[in-house]
């Protein structure tokens, strides 16, 4: 498939024209995570790396593991990796979230912009790439929760983007596999639309208490980006 190169930040990527592109979900996933310091992190259904990638380079300790099932994908994960300099602490594994190798484990933290439509509802995305990134055709909700959280050492952290709708029932999941939800931030188009996009985040074996955090809207009055999204895409 024919690729165009962008930027985002602090990183080059490579993408499909007609394929699978990252949005606005990869950066604000991004942005809401705040630890001070992480050695290790996993990224889930990685795409073509950009989430992950992002989080090497604010993170310049750490080591980053991006997991990802489609082949065209994955190889183009493999050329960004390459393309930002970043070989000796990223690696890239063509593996499904739900079947990955025992000996992965003891993360720090485990991030995830996964598919959020279950099969038969919304419109099927085109092409396989973009079917699999948005609708539960290789894995589950549930498969998901428990593949994070086999992942994390105890104490460790799930951060993910999800649609507002099923929030009820990430929430049970992540619960059900002893991640606890620790901070919930929703995201809006502008003050007077419904949330778009929640973004949570859980703590592996941790204590009952969700912060609401403030809402993060994408669009002023005049219709251009707020303050706080100009200041995520830097």
């Amino acid at each position: 498939m024919e690729t165009t190169l962008d930027s985002i930040l602090d990183i080059k990527v490579y993408q499909h024209r007609e394929g699978y592109r990252f949005s606005m979900d990869a950066v604000v996933l991004h942005a809401f995570v705040n630890l001070r310091r992480v050695e290790r992190i996993a990224d889930l259904g990685a795409g073509s790396g950009v989430v992950g990638l992002l989080l090497a380079k604010r993170y310049p300790e750490a080591r980053v593991t991006l997991v990802e099932l489609q082949d065209s994908l994955y190889k183009l994960a493999k050329k960004n990796v390459k393309l930002n300099g970043l070989d000796d602490r990223a690696e890239v594994l063509k593996a499904n979230i739900k079947a990955l190798p025992d000996e992965l484990k003891g993360f720090d933290l485990v991030v995830s912009n996964p598919p959020f439509r279950k099969p038969g509802t919304g419109r099927l995305s085109p092409g396989g790439e973009r079917a699999l990134a948005r609708h539960e055709l290789a894995i589950t909700l549930k498969e998901l929760a428990a593949s994070a959280s086999g992942l994390l050492r105890h104490g460790g952290r799930f951060a993910v983007i999800y649609h507002p709708a099923r929030l009820a029932e990430l929430m049970e999941e992540l619960k059900a596999v002893r991640l606890e939800p620790k901070r919930l931030r929703f995201v809006h188009g502008n003050e007077n639309s419904e949330a778009k996009m929640v973004l949570l985040e859980a703590v592996r074996g941790g204590r009952g208490g969700l912060r609401i955090e403030k809402p993060l809207f994408v669009y002023s009055a005049d219709g251009s980006y707020t303050d706080e999204l100009s200041a995520i895409y830097g």
